[in-house]
């Protein structure tokens, strides 16, 4: 882990004012493992994964506040990571490559930052209590899953059942009779 040579930063409890007081970044580059609902996500078994990397970057600035008065507490926080999903067509692991690059604007409290998110482009989030970037970041990552994970061309055949009569021959249901047919064969 990289830090700022004056401080080490906690990652799991930052103090962000203090943080962005001191224009500091973190460079990280951590197992995929370190984030464990995003490891839930991959194909296979987790002791099955390929030892997988997530590098992110935290930056802390100062900006001056658009009504004047104490500067606002910024966090640029950027992530780039490869996980190993599942294609919904051949089922098989496809790689999706995530990118995270985000900017949050910290307020005083939960309160104010409630109030301010719907008014506003930026996420705005509270100094208290103190945030993990781990989960912070785990959350940008897993926002940027997509919804149904696919292979531009799958690596194997797919097996359709509707189109293919390999599957439909070991698929049919053997014929059913039809009652009316066997009362038209009675009332002969």
């Amino acid at each position: 882990m990289k830090a700022n040579p004056k401080m080490a930063w906690n990652a799991d409890r930052l103090d962000v004012r203090a943080f962005a007081q001191a224009g500091a970044h973190l460079q990280i580059d951590d197992p995929l493992t370190r984030f464990e609902r995003l490891s839930d996500e991959q194909h296979g078994m987790a002791d099955q994964v390929p030892a997988q990397r997530v590098r992110w970057r935290a930056q802390g600035e100062l900006r001056p506040h658009a009504t004047g008065g104490a500067p606002a507490v910024w966090l640029h926080l950027q992530a780039d990571a490869a996980v190993s999903l599942t294609c919904q067509r051949c089922l098989g692991p496809v790689d999706v490559p995530l990118t995270v690059d985000r900017w949050f604007r910290f307020v005083v409290d939960e309160a104010t930052a409630s109030a301010e998110d719907d008014d506003c482009d930026e996420d705005v989030l509270a100094l208290e209590p103190r945030p993990s970037l781990y989960e912070l970041l785990e959350d940008e990552l897993l926002m940027e899953l997509p919804l149904v994970p696919m292979h531009e061309t799958c690596p194997v055949p797919v097996v359709m059942q509707v189109a293919d009569p390999a599957v439909a021959a070991t698929d049919e249901e053997p014929e059913r009779k039809n009652p009316f047919a066997e009362l038209a064969r009675l009332k002969k």
